[in-house]
C-alpha cells in the first residue's frame, strides 16, 4: 500500500493530472469522479500517469471503470461496501471510507485492504463531520480491522501528528 493517497475531487481539484505528475513514486491516487462527464477520460489520463510514475491508482465506486483503465483497484464509499464482496477476485487492492468508529468496525467483514478514516482535522470537504483528532485516531487504530489512513484536513503542517498510521490521504492538502 502507498504511504500517501491523493484523492481527486472534480470541484476541489479540477486538474488532478497536474498534481498526479508531481507525486513521488510509490504514492497513490483515488480517483473520485462523482459522475463527472469526463470521468473516463480523466481516469485514463491518471492511469497513464500512474504507470509512468509507478503510482497506485484506485477508482472510487466504479469497478467497471477501474478494469477499463487498468487501475490497481477500487475505493468503496462506506454506503457501497457490500459491493466489494463481488469484486474481491477481480480487483488487486480495495480500500473503503469510514467516517465513524462503527463504520470502521463494520469493515471487518469485507475484503478491504485499508480504510480511510475521516475527518481527523477540520476540513473543507462537504462530507467531513466533526474532526476526531489524532489521539482518537490512535485509539481507533489499536483495534482496526485493517491498516488505516488518516483523511480530513491532513496537510504538511499536521501530517506528523498522524504519520505512525498506514499512511495519509488528502484532497487539496497536496495542492497547497
Amino acid at each position: 500500500m502507498p504511504p500517501v493517497f491523493f484523492l481527486t475531487d472534480p470541484q476541489r481539484t479540477p486538474d488532478p493530472a497536474s498534481i498526479a505528475r508531481q507525486l513521488p513514486e510509490g504514492w497513490g491516487i483515488i480517483h473520485r469522479h462523482f459522475g463527472a462527464a469526463d470521468a473516463a477520460d480523466t481516469a485514463a489520463q491518471l492511469a497513464d500517469i500512474s504507470r509512468q510514475r509507478h503510482l497506485r491508482l484506485l477508482i472510487a465506486a466504479d469497478p467497471a471503470l477501474a478494469l477499463k483503465v487498468g487501475a490497481d483497484g477500487v475505493h468503496w464509499p462506506h454506503v457501497r461496501l457490500a459491493q466489494s464482496r463481488q469484486w474481491k477476485d477481480r480487483m488487486g487492492v480495495m480500500s473503503a471510507s469510514a467516517h465513524s468508529p462503527a463504520e470502521l468496525r463494520a469493515i471487518a467483514g469485507f475484503p478491504i485492504d485499508a480504510a480511510l478514516v475521516s475527518a481527523i482535522f477540520p476540513s473543507a470537504s462537504p462530507s467531513a463531520g466533526k474532526p476526531i483528532g489524532a489521539s482518537a485516531l490512535r485509539r481507533l487504530a489499536l483495534n482496526a480491522p485493517c491498516p488505516i489512513y488518516a483523511l480530513g484536513g491532513v496537510n504538511a503542517g499536521n501530517a506528523s501528528e498522524v504519520a505512525p498510521f498506514a499512511g495519509l490521504a488528502a484532497v487539496d492538502g497536496l495542492a497547497q
